[in-house]
C-alpha cells in the first residue's frame, strides 16, 4: 500500500507538472512568414526603378552631374531618423491593428504618392510654367517626391523585418530564413523593377503618358511609376493580411510575447533618443564588429547603387544626358545588367540557408566581401580599358566591354544577396538575448548602413 500511494503521488505531481507548464507555442508556418515578406518585393520594384532611372532623369530635367548625388543625400539622412525613430514607436505602437502592420501600411501609401509625384514632375512643372531644358519647377516636384520616397522606403522596411522577427522569435534558423525570404523578394522586385526599367517602349502600351512636357524617355519613366503603384498595392495588402497581430494593449504588459507569443519591450517609458543610443552599452564585441563591417560595406555598396546605369550610360557608353542617344542606351543596359544581377540575388538567396548552414554566416558574409571588392576593382581596371579606346562619343562600344561589364554586374548579385540579408538575421539573433526591442535593434543596425551613405554622397 506504501509503495502504491507513492506512486499515485508520483503520477499526480506529474499531472500538476503537465497543467502547469505553458503550452508550446506553434511555430509560425513558413508560407505565412512567406506573404509577410512579400512586401519587400513592392519596396523594391519602385527602389529598382529609382536607382537605375532617377539619378539619369535628373540630370535630363537640368541639374548637374554633380549635384545629383546631393539630392541622394535625402536616403541616408532619413534613415539615420526615420528608420530608428519608426522602430521605436512601432515596439511601442498599441493600434488594433498590431505593432508593425500600420507603419507597413502607412509607409506604402506614401510610396505610391512619392512615386506619382516623381513621375508626373514634368508635367507639373509644365502646367506651372517650366519651358526649356532647364525646368526648375519640375526639378522641385521631382526633388519633394523623391524625398518623400526614401523617408516611406525606411518608414516600411524597418517594421517590415521587425514583424519577421516578432513572427520566429527565438527560433534562429527561422530568422535566417525569414530574413531570407525578404532578401528573396527583394530580388524578385528588382528584377520586375529593372525589366521595367530597361524597356523602351512603355510609352507605346501606355500612349497618354506621352505629352508635351515629356518626352519618350519621361513617358517610360512614367509608366513604370505607374506600374509600381500597382505591384505596392497588392504586395501590401497580401503581407497585412497574412499577420495577425495582437494589439500590445490587450496582455499583460509584463508578459514576453504579445503576437502569438512573441517578444515585446516593456521599457515604455524611456525617451527615444536615450534609448536609441543607450543600446550601444548592451551590445557585445561580435556586436560591434558586425555593425563595423557592414558600415565599410556599405561605403562600397552605395556608390555602385547611385551611379550604376549612369556609369554604364557615361564610361562604358561615353554619352552624356540629352547629347545622342549613347547616354540612354547605356543606362537601358545598365538597367539590364541590375535585371540579371537581380536574378543571381535571387538564387543566392534561396540558397542562403544551406549556405550558412553549411558553412557559417560569418564565413559566407566575409567570403562575399572579398568578392565585392574584386568586382569593384574590376570595374575600376573596364574604365581605365573603355577610355584609352577611340570608339568614346562618336560610336557604340565594342561587345566585349559591354559584356564584361553586364557579367560584373551579374555577379555582384551573390554578395548584394548576402547583405540584404546575413547581417539583419546576425543581429537579430544576437540582440533577442539583450530584449531589446527588434525595431529599434534593426533601426541601430540602419545606422551602421546609413552614416556610410551620408559620406558618399557628401
Amino acid at each position: 500500500m506504501p509503495q502504491d500511494e507513492r506512486q499515485r503521488s508520483k503520477s499526480r505531481a506529474s499531472t500538476s507538472r503537465a497543467v502547469a507548464r505553458p503550452p508550446a507555442r506553434a511555430k509560425v508556418p513558413l508560407r505565412k512568414l512567406l506573404k509577410v515578406a512579400s512586401v519587400a518585393g513592392g519596396i523594391q520594384f519602385g527602389w529598382a526603378l529609382q536607382l537605375s532611372l532617377l539619378t539619369p532623369y535628373v540630370q535630363e530635367l537640368g541639374i548637374p552631374h554633380a549635384w545629383a548625388s546631393i539630392i541622394w543625400l535625402c536616403g541616408p539622412v532619413s534613415g539615420l531618423f526615420v528608420q530608428p525613430l519608426v522602430g521605436h514607436f512601432s515596439d511601442r505602437c498599441t493600434s488594433r491593428f498590431g505593432r508593425r502592420r500600420p507603419f507597413i501600411v502607412c509607409g506604402a501609401i506614401s510610396i505610391a504618392v512619392a512615386v506619382l509625384l516623381i513621375g508626373l514632375s514634368a508635367d507639373i512643372g509644365w502646367l506651372l510654367g517650366d519651358r526649356g531644358d532647364f525646368r526648375p519647377r519640375a526639378i522641385a516636384v521631382f526633388v519633394f517626391g523623391f524625398w518623400i520616397l526614401d523617408v516611406a522606403n525606411n518608414m516600411t522596411q524597418g517594421p517590415c523585418r521587425a514583424l519577421l522577427a516578432d513572427l520566429t522569435g527565438k527560433d534562429h534558423r527561422r530568422t535566417r530564413v525569414a530574413n531570407a525570404y525578404f532578401s528573396l523578394f527583394m530580388a524578385v522586385g528588382n528584377i520586375l523593377g529593372y525589366a521595367t526599367g530597361s524597356f523602351s517602349g512603355w510609352f507605346k502600351i501606355l500612349p497618354f503618358t506621352l505629352t508635351s512636357a515629356c518626352n519618350v524617355d519621361c513617358a517610360n519613366l512614367k509608366s513604370a511609376f505607374f506600374l509600381d503603384v500597382i505591384f505596392i498595392a497588392i504586395t501590401t495588402c497580401i503581407s497585412a493580411s497574412a499577420a495577425h497581430e495582437v494589439p500590445l494593449g490587450s496582455h499583460d504588459q509584463s508578459a514576453p510575447f504579445s503576437e502569438e507569443g512573441h517578444e515585446q519591450s516593456s521599457d515604455v517609458h524611456e525617451a527615444f533618443l536615450w534609448e536609441l543610443f543607450g543600446t550601444f552599452r548592451y551590445f557585445s564585441g561580435t556586436i560591434w564588429i558586425i555593425l563595423i563591417v557592414t558600415a565599410l560595406t556599405w561605403l562600397g555598396w552605395f556608390p555602385f547603387l547611385l551611379f550604376d546605369t549612369d556609369w554604364m550610360g557615361r564610361e562604358i557608353y561615353g554619352g552624356e544626358p540629352n547629347e545622342g542617344q549613347n547616354y540612354a542606351t547605356g543606362v537601358r543596359m545598365g538597367a539590364l545588367g541590375l535585371m540579371l544581377n537581380s536574378v543571381v540575388l535571387g538564387i543566392t538567396s534561396v540558397l542562403m540557408e544551406k549556405l550558412c548552414r553549411k558553412w557559417g554566416a560569418g564565413f559566407i558574409w566575409g567570403i562575399s566581401n572579398i568578392l565585392m571588392a574584386l568586382c569593384f576593382l574590376a570595374m575600376l581596371i573596364l574604365y581605365y580599358v573603355a577610355i584609352h579606346m577611340d570608339y568614346r562619343g562618336h560610336d557604340l562600344p565594342p561587345n566585349g566591354i559591354v559584356i564584361a561589364a553586364l557579367i560584373i554586374f551579374t555577379i555582384l548579385g551573390g554578395p548584394l544577396a548576402i547583405t540584404y540579408s546575413v547581417p539583419y538575421a546576425l543581429v537579430s539573433i544576437r540582440t533577442e538575448s539583450l530584449g531589446l526591442g527588434q525595431g529599434l535593434s534593426l533601426g541601430v543596425l540602419n545606422l551602421a548602413i546609413v552614416i556610410p551613405q551620408v559620406s558618399s554622397c557628401s
